[in-house]
Formats: structure tokens, C-alpha cells, sequence
């Protein structure tokens, strides 16, 4: 089963932030300019006022319409998870879409379960514009439609619900991990092993289904007709004090355009649920993974003298910044090394300051690494798609 990522939720609330470290990477592109392949992002407080979040535009149309279309901003754009997800609150109340439909006959819903809680909602069919580029007739989730099946148990009992923009803290999510498919063969196989993310709803209840490869909600990218092997999300470094916000780019396909070379950045294979391996002082970090949808640094410093906690939140408050060094190294034995900084969140976060953006945000997370979103300020950050050709390599793989 594919890894689900986004840890940004659990820190949503934590608004009005500041202070970063600049961690521009020499020998990156510059941020890639309007073409057809570039769509713009944002990186800062968004819909729901969170920290640290990148967010975009997405346009979706009804399979073939060029009238029955939304355009919907706000929408995370998040490597560590796939496909489109929407808010069916941010939707136009007239607009709708085709319901997937099970072999049963019932519209098909699923429960999406991130790290930090799931998304309940049906499965329709939708035409997917960003920028120049469409994916045609492709499977995307509808959250919180009022009009579909209720929460099942077997759902609900997975995590928290993330319904509405304050819990999910965007309008909606844009996944574009190294994944065609949000699930993958597990889905796909009946028995013991499926996770239980699809259902088949008709009007008595909803029954966990396996779903088949094709009706999967699918990495939009993917479908493309080209610059379908990748993506490159780009943003600029921030001063050291903070930002409120900043604007960047989403650059598709990777060695396609005269705008998406991958230069001199290093190429890390991920492994078959996209994680690296990361080093941090004592530990080895097999589980760990570079992730735009989460809003921090989340890892553990289990020395004895430890980076402490804040009191009234749970990321770090160091007394004084902390300037660290990781190590990450991909399946096929290339390394890099990462400095980072970690700086006290209590003053981040104050009243008195104004910005949504930082660098240097951290919170404990045993057994991993996640690399989330403030190591994405000052570097062009790869995500190659599995099963796709690119100059670095067929996916999947991260580079930077």
C-alpha cells in the first residue's frame, strides 16, 4: 500500500508564524517562468490561515465540457500523497460531476487516510486542467459531499475527520507523490490485504470493494499527454526572519522542456511506498521521505540532550536556534547532506508576528524523517513518477 503523508493537519491551528533559515542550494534553476508546463503556487497562509502551506489553482471540468468547469484555488500541493482531492464545499452549488459507479451498480466512495486523520467523499470522473496541461476522464475524490453516504464505522474508526477547510486546511489537495495510483495493487486485490479504502455505497450502506488499477483516483500528471514523468515544485529561500508568503512554481515533467532539466541535482531511487533513508546523528531513518504536504521538520532528536518541546504546542522550542546536518541517501546509494535549522516555535509563533512562513519549524516524529515543506524554500525539489522514463532515470526517484 502506498505511504500517506501529509502531517501538516496536526499543526493547522498554529497561525501567524515567522523566522526561517535560508537553505538556498547552489546550482539550482531559477524559478521557472509562464509556459504550458508551469502552473503558479503559493507558498503561505492559505484558506485556512496555516503555516507553511503550498497551494495552487485547479480547474476541473465535467469529462468533454468546455462550460461545466470550477476553477478552485487554495488547493495544497502535497508530493507525499496521490491524486486530486476537492472540497465539495468550495464547489459551485450547480456544478457536478459523473459518479464512479462499482460493479454493483452503487456509486463508489473511499475513505482516504492520511497520517493525520482521512477524507471521506464518492469518486467522480473529472477533466483536470492545470495550466496548459489536461488529464482526461481521470478518477478524483469529492470531499464532504453532503448529498453521498454517511462516514462508514470502518472509516471513522481510522483517524480524525478532515471534512471542511479548517481541518484540512486547504480547499483541497493536489497529490503529485511517485505514485500513478492513490493505493495501488493492495486495493486492487480482494481478501485480508486490501486496506479498505474503496466502497461500494447504495443506499442501505456502504461495503469496503476492491478497486481495480484503472478506477483508482490517479496522479493527474500521469495522465497527461506529455511532461507526464514528473514534477518540480520551485520556490524561492525566505529571509531568516520570515515571510508571510511567497510564490513559486509547479513545473511538469522532468528532462521534457528546455524549463524542467534536472541540471546538477542529485537523483535519490525511493523505494516501493517512496521512502528514503535518512541518517540524523545516531539513528538510521529507513522510513523517511520529502514531503510538500507536510508544514514542518518532523523528527525525533533522541539524544540525551535532545531538542526541547514548546509547553503549549508540540513542536521544538530550543532556546537558541539549532544548526543540525542529516544525511539522506536514496536505494541507489546516493547520498547528499541536508543542514537544517530548528528554531524556538513559541517565538514563531507570537502575536506579534505576522508571517506564515519558515524555514526552521520543527516537531518530534519517531522512527522517520519527514522532509516537509520548509525544506522545499531555496531548492527545485524532483518527484519523478514510477514506471516513467526520465534523463535521471525511470522513476521513482526524489532529486534536488
Amino acid at each position: 500500500m502506498r505511504r500517506y503523508a501529509h502531517l501538516a493537519a496536526v499543526f493547522f491551528a498554529l497561525i501567524g508564524c515567522g523566522g526561517s533559515n535560508n537553505n538556498t542550494q547552489p546550482g539550482n534553476n531559477p524559478i521557472a517562468g509562464a509556459a504550458n508546463n508551469v502552473v503558479s503556487i503559493t507558498a503561505g497562509g492559505g484558506p485556512a490561515g496555516i503555516a507553511n502551506g503550498v497551494f495552487t489553482n485547479v480547474t476541473v471540468c465535467s469529462p468533454g465540457s468546455a462550460s461545466n468547469c470550477a476553477t478552485v484555488g487554495g488547493i495544497l500541493v502535497d508530493t507525499g500523497s496521490t491524486g486530486l482531492r476537492i472540497l465539495s464545499s468550495v464547489l459551485p452549488a450547480a456544478f457536478t460531476l459523473p459518479k464512479q459507479i462499482s460493479s454493483t451498480g452503487s456509486p463508489v466512495g473511499e475513505c482516504f487516510q492520511f497520517l493525520d486523520g482521512f477524507t471521506w467523499g464518492p469518486v467522480e470522473t473529472a477533466d483536470v486542467h492545470l495550466s496548459g496541461e489536461s488529464a482526461s476522464s481521470i478518477p478524483i475524490q469529492i470531499i464532504g459531499d453532503p448529498s453521498f453516504s454517511g462516514v462508514p464505522a470502518a472509516c471513522s474508526s481510522t483517524g480524525t475527520p478532515e471534512q471542511d477547510v479548517q481541518s484540512l486546511g486547504a480547499n483541497g489537495i493536489l497529490g503529485v507523490s511517485n505514485f500513478v495510483q492513490d493505493c495501488g495493487p493492495a486495493c486492487a486485490a480482494a481478501g485480508a490485504g486490501n486496506p479498505g479504502l474503496y466502497y461500494s455505497c447504495p443506499a442501505g450502506g456502504c461495503t469496503q470493494i476492491a478497486q481495480a488499477l484503472a478506477q483508482q483516483v490517479v496522479h493527474p500528471v500521469s495522465a497527461f499527454a506529455t511532461d507526464n514523468n514528473g514534477v518540480i515544485v520551485e520556490l524561492p529561500a525566505i529571509p531568516s526572519s520570515g515571510a508571510v508568503n511567497t510564490s513559486g512554481s509547479l513545473v511538469f515533467g522532468i528532462g521534457t522542456q528546455s524549463n524542467n532539466g534536472l541540471a546538477g541535482a542529485s537523483v535519490l531511487m525511493v523505494d516501493s511506498i517512496g521512502n528514503i533513508t535518512t541518517l540524523f546523528k545516531s539513528q538510521t531513518l529507513p522510513k523517511s521521505f520529502i514531503d510538500s504536504g507536510s508544514n514542518g521538520l518532523f523528527f525525533l532528536d533522541s539524544t540525551t540532550t535532545g531538542i526541547p518541546v514548546c509547553a503549549d504546542n508540540p513542536f521544538y522550542c530550543p532556546s537558541s536556534t539549532q544548526n543540525l546536518t542529516a544525511v539522506n541517501q536514496g536505494t541507489n546509494g546516493t547520498s547528499t547532506s541536508v543542514n537544517f535549522s530548528i528554531a524556538n516555535a513559541d517565538q514563531a509563533f507570537s502575536a506579534s508576528n505576522p508571517n506564515f512562513l519558515f524555514s526552521n519549524l520543527g516537531a518530534p516524529n519517531p522512527g522517520t524523517f519527514d522532509w516537509g515543506s520548509p525544506f522545499f524554500f531555496g531548492r527545485n525539489v524532483f518527484t519523478a513518477i514510477e514506471g516513467k522514463s526520465t534523463p535521471g532515470g525511470t522513476g521513482p526517484f526524489v532529486a534536488y
